[in-house]
């Protein structure tokens, strides 16, 4: 014989407790599936003995079918078998609706329930709250609280808590703070809430008042308080507050749960502070995978390379992210060797690269001028269906123009449907770079032609192209129209790039000229630059004042010292030349050291 329904109903209780109570994750999905099972069999027995229609019999199978996101349209499919659903049916559906991937249906199912008259309790208020929470729907929110206020639950804390929170879901913070501070009664979930309404709106600063008042009455915040707290800091730069932060939560006790230690990861990380983000890693007791990649971020950030691949070696799991901060580590930290090397073996282990482990080993391939590996990414992009936006797309054009291969990079950028001032800046920097200058000025035209801004690096890009081609008065008019037309100031490579074209044009005069009416003092490359021409064109006069000039603002520069002698020796002043090179053997000079570059295929 099956039980009676009265004996079901303790029987869902008592698998309830047991399900919740004291079991581990791995438990709980046990229970779960068996649970399921005995629901089935039991809905099956109310339908074969004609209880299916029975509110009082059905409501713990509800419970149960709505609470579980998998089976909420059975949920739906009991409740719709029900005659006269009592107030703790619509309960369960509201929650569950509430809880599932569909929260806007317990709005309608809350508005068919007040068209039948059928009246709700503090906890149908609460659940609904947190279905106009999901959905940022205010105005129903509104209509519930007017609900909250004529039944008398205003002053029931958990559902001034749920106005809060949704209040805050839906921007209008005023109304938020406006029942916070109507309250007789708060717990830690009231501060919380405003706090987290403060957070998400972006009002930094009132989050950090409000926790300073919740100090003041003596409220213990926990671990969520502390997150947002800390993100509060972090944007406004307060990163002498969070130090105090964190004696905060060493006094109070407060437990560094996975979220509030990879926040603290995070923030000691950008800051440089590799130690104490570590220490935090190591305080957390079940750490994730965020609280891994976090790490080793931090670590790559501050330059600890081989900290963060030992923290990569001992991942017991790792992510497109985990592999992606590695590469993009190596690449930054000048071991663009080591990236590639590790982009290989994430091919090899078979995860699927995104477009920023795309674009950080193109980089790579370009800082070495390894065109095999450049193409075989490409390849590997092709192939991976990987989307080709802007930002690969420049990579692949700045790689490409970086190895030499000009008609490769050409090739990319006439395919891409999308291009920035970026994607042009890279394509005229490679033309220019490599000595084709003509079609680069012909693509700048273009580019203007159609309405694209050029950037800083755009004119970096003409004025070399200029400079290659001889085209002194072409150069300097577009560098007068950089800021005239454009409001872009010059910055110190500009103010290089014309005196470079005025040297090769052989006008040393002009140049020098240019160097002394700069809004800017001149740094050592510009005087480089001209004591480089003057050897060329022998030009002892210009040369001894830029050799003063490298002398005087850069002494313990040993280059300096062997193009000043350089520069003697082509005007055969023998004893200046003797000079210059003694200098170089002081202690306190930097050395210049002949270096040669090259790799092979196997």
């Amino acid at each position: 014989m099956f039980p009676r329904a009265r004996d079901v109903i303790r029987l869902f209780a008592k698998f309830e407790q047991r399900r919740y109570s004291g079991a581990s994750d791995r438990k709980r999905r046990q229970f779960s599936e068996i649970h399921r099972n005995s629901v089935g069999e039991i809905h099956g027995h109310f339908i074969r003995t004609y209880q299916h229609n029975n509110p009082d019999v059905m409501s713990p199978l509800i419970k149960s079918y709505a609470l579980s996101p998998a089976s909420i349209d059975k949920a739906r499919f009991v409740f719709k078998e029900i005659d006269n659903p009592r107030l703790p049916v619509w309960n369960h559906m509201i929650h569950g609706l509430c809880k599932s991937d569909c929260p806007g249906d317990a709005l309608e199912l809350f508005d068919r329930m007040s068209e039948r008259g059928v009246m709700v309790d503090n906890l149908t208020c609460i659940f609904i709250l947190k279905a106009c929470a999901k959905v940022s729907d205010v105005l129903h929110g509104k209509k519930v609280h007017t609900r909250v206020l004529k039944l008398g639950f205003g002053s029931y804390l958990y559902v001034c808590n749920a106005l809060i929170h949704m209040y805050g879901c839906c921007g209008d913070l005023g109304s938020s703070r406006a029942v916070f501070d109507e309250m007789g009664e708060r717990d830690f979930v009231s501060w919380n809430s405003l706090i987290c309404a403060y957070s998400q709106c972006g009002k930094h600063r009132e989050v950090l008042a409000l926790f300073d008042l919740m100090r003041a009455e003596n409220e213990k915040a926990d671990a969520v308080t502390m997150v947002k707290v800390v993100l509060a800091c972090e944007f406004l730069g307060a990163s002498e507050l969070i130090d105090s932060l964190v004696g905060y939560i060493d006094d109070n006790c407060i437990e560094i749960d996975v979220y509030l230690g990879n926040t603290l990861i995070h923030t000691y990380g950008i800051r440089g502070s590799l130690a104490k983000a570590r220490s935090f890693f190591d305080r957390i007791t079940e750490k994730n995978l965020v609280s891994w990649n976090t790490m080793i971020i931090a670590a790559a950030k501050s330059g600890d390379l081989d900290q963060a691949k030992k923290l990569f070696d001992e991942m017991p799991q790792r992510d497109v992210i985990s592999w992606t901060s590695m590469i993009s580590g190596y690449t930054q930290g000048n071991r663009p060797k080591d990236a590639i090397s590790l982009f290989l073996e994430m091919m090899a282990a078979k995860i699927k690269p995104d477009q920023i482990t795309i674009a950080s080993v193109l980089s790579a391939c370009a800082r070495v001028g390894r065109l095999d590996k450049g193409k075989l990414v490409h390849d590997i992009i092709r192939k991976n269906g990987i989307k080709p936006d802007v930002y690969i797309g420049n990579a692949l054009i700045d790689m490409y123009c970086k190895c030499g291969s000009v008609d490769d990079a050409l090739n990319v950028f006439h395919n891409m449907k999308v291009k920035d001032s970026i994607t042009w800046t890279s394509v005229l920097s490679g033309l220019a770079v490599n000595g084709d200058s003509e079609h680069a000025l012909e693509l700048f035209s273009q580019m203007l032609q159609e309405g694209i801004s050029p950037i800083h690096g755009t004119f970096v890009a003409i004025l070399l192209a200029c400079a290659h081609a001889g085209l002194v008065e072409k150069g300097l008019h577009s560098f007068s129209s950089m800021q005239k037309d454009y409001g872009l100031i010059p910055e110190m490579k500009h103010y290089g790039c014309v005196v470079d074209l005025l040297c090769r044009g052989g006008h040393l005069g002009r140049a020098y000229e240019f160097i002394k009416v700069m809004p800017v003092c001149p740094d050592p490359v510009i005087w480089r630059i001209l004591l480089s021409a003057c050897k060329v064109h022998d030009n002892l006069v210009l040369a001894r004042i830029a050799i003063e000039k490298l002398v005087e603002l850069d002494a313990d520069n040993g280059l300096n010292y062997v193009l000043s002698s350089n520069s003697y020796a082509s005007a055969q002043k023998w004893e200046d030349a003797t000079k210059m090179r003694e200098l170089i053997d002081q202690d306190h000079i930097l050395k210049p050291h002949g270096w040669s570059h090259m790799h092979y295929t196997e």
